[in-house]
């Protein structure tokens, strides 16, 4: 699955009751360093799109899932495993080091 958007309506769904780990940036249009994470989130979620779906919520348009999951700066990272998050990061970093983090993650 590539590289997508969700919003607070289908979150459940599309994040929540996924069969597997979801990557989820929360994101606003108005972030700098959500933009220069954008490229790669696209290419972890080429990567590694057999383990893993990588979507993004943005928070202006998706208030309720960023308040019920404590979002405060942005971009922040988080995985969910079965319903639940089981890891975050706060902020934009390279490929090579996000990939490294997420294999603590999955």
């Amino acid at each position: 699955m590539a590289f997508r958007d969700v919003t607070d309506a289908d979150f459940d769904e599309q994040v929540l009751k996924a069969g597997r780990p979801v990557l989820v940036e929360f994101t606003a249009e108005w972030c700098g360093p959500c933009k220069q994470l954008a490229p790669v989130l696209k290419a972890v979620a080429e990567e590694e799109r057999e383990r893993l779906d990588v979507v993004a919520i943005d928070v202006d348009a998706n208030p309720d899932t960023a308040v019920k999951y404590g979002v405060l700066s942005m971009p922040t990272l988080m995985v969910f495993k079965n319903g639940e998050p089981v890891w975050s990061r706060v902020g934009a970093r390279p490929k090579r080091r996000l990939l490294e983090e997420l294999a603590e993650a999955l």
